[in-house]
């Protein structure tokens, strides 16, 4: 068994004793991307309802709702889109194609009902794909949904970067880090005034626009190039190098992406969750300058279309009304990365006449101590409307 650590894989109070079925699933999209997962059955290999969950790049083949999932009588597909483990590229118009070849295997087996599961960012790219990917699932559970990985990047992109290609660069009165903006040293809490934290929350989205217009100069330059190529005489040299401008794909760096000032400030949309980040072991600056990190190395195209809140289509405030099938959100009041505000404001922008929603108070993004419950709860739901 994994660690408890781990996040989304399945760790010892996973388990739901009983010998649950895994198969291997291998799929090929439409438009040639492999998509691999594992369909959890039940024990006795009968089922009529299946659920399918899925996030841009992390592996939900084993995901803790599997194996309790399937021990309710649920055939459960966990699978990982083209972009497993790497996001670099990720463009979520190629990941809804991806989540519709795994729904149509399902349907191909025999599944009756179908249900998206979104958890975490996967939530974002459910309602994406029922909006605008024609899936069409007889069912959305939103768990631990936060409202897209574009919309949370604003939440959290360091605003005090003042040269992209420095990682130390620092305008003082935007550092959350800097004690004359309300920070102490860890694991001291912070207070953070209403002054501070309009200026903050400003500059995040002005330094993400900026970001933005590079990406955005670096493609119109490939466009530009490849209106070039074709005027120029195929063979010559002025056409080599046009070329090899045409066809570049402009990549770079986006230092400190995790600076929430909610995580030192408890003030700040307050619920039940704690000091920190669950993307560090202790004080968040770990996270904001350390190895990892969100969007650490992207390409132009992939931070447009995923991580920029300006830009990416991914934002569960603008897909949500297109859900029309029964809705359940469950929101861990614990979470240190989503606002209770925010999973609110998902169960609120749902289009569906039947949105059910549950706050498990306490519980954290990972949801360990609470998996069960949430698991009872999926359950239940899924029972009363699909048998």
């Amino acid at each position: 068994m994994a660690q408890p650590w781990l996040g989304y894989w399945p760790d010892d109070a996973d388990d739901p004793k009983v010998d649950v079925r895994r198969e291997a699933v291998t799929l090929i999209s439409p438009d040639g991307a492999i998509v691999r997962g594992i369909l959890w059955t039940p024990p006795s290999g009968t089922w009529t309802t299946a659920i399918a969950l899925t996030h841009p790049r992390g592996d939900f083949s084993v995901h803790y709702a599997c194996p309790l999932l399937a021990a309710a009588g649920y055939a459960v597909l966990g699978f990982s889109t083209r972009y497993v483990n790497n996001d670099i590229d990720c463009l979520h118009e190629a990941c809804i194609v991806d989540v519709k070849t795994g729904i149509d295997e399902l349907r191909r087996r025999g599944a009756r009902h179908v249900i998206a599961l979104g958890n975490s960012g996967g939530g974002s790219l459910m309602a994406l794909a029922q909006a605008h990917g024609g899936l069409e699932a007889d069912g959305f559970i939103a768990l631990a949904a936060h409202p897209g990985e574009g919309v949370f990047m604003l939440q959290v992109i360091d605003p005090s970067v003042t040269d992209e290609s420095d990682p130390f660069s620092v305008d003082d009165s935007l550092d959350m880090y800097h004690p004359d903006n309300g920070w102490r040293p860890w694991p001291q809490p912070c207070s953070y005034t209403a002054e501070f934290l309009t200026r903050y929350r400003a500059a995040q989205r002005d330094r993400v626009a900026r970001i933005d217009a590079t990406a955005r100069a670096s493609l119109a330059a490939r466009d530009d190039a490849r209106s070039e190529v074709a005027e120029l005489e195929p063979g010559t040299a002025e056409w080599s190098h046009a070329r090899r401008r045409s066809v570049f794909g402009p990549y770079f760096t986006v230092f400190r992406t995790l600076a929430d000032p909610a995580y030192l400030d408890l003030s700040i949309d307050p619920d039940d969750r704690v000091l920190g980040s669950v993307f560090a072991t202790g004080d968040p600056l770990v996270a904001n300058y350390g190895f990892g990190g969100l969007a650490r190395a992207m390409s132009a195209r992939g931070w447009l279309s995923t991580w920029s809140g300006l830009s990416s289509g991914a934002k569960l405030a603008d897909t949500m009304g297109s859900v029309m099938c029964p809705t359940l959100v469950i929101h861990p009041t614990g979470d240190t990365e989503i606002r209770l505000h925010q999973a609110r404001a998902i169960r609120d922008a749902a289009g569906a006449s039947d949105v059910t929603a549950h706050e498990l108070h306490g519980a954290p993004h990972y949801l360990h101590g609470h998996r069960r419950e949430a698991a009872e709860i999926m359950v239940q739901w899924c029972r009363d409307r699909f048998g």
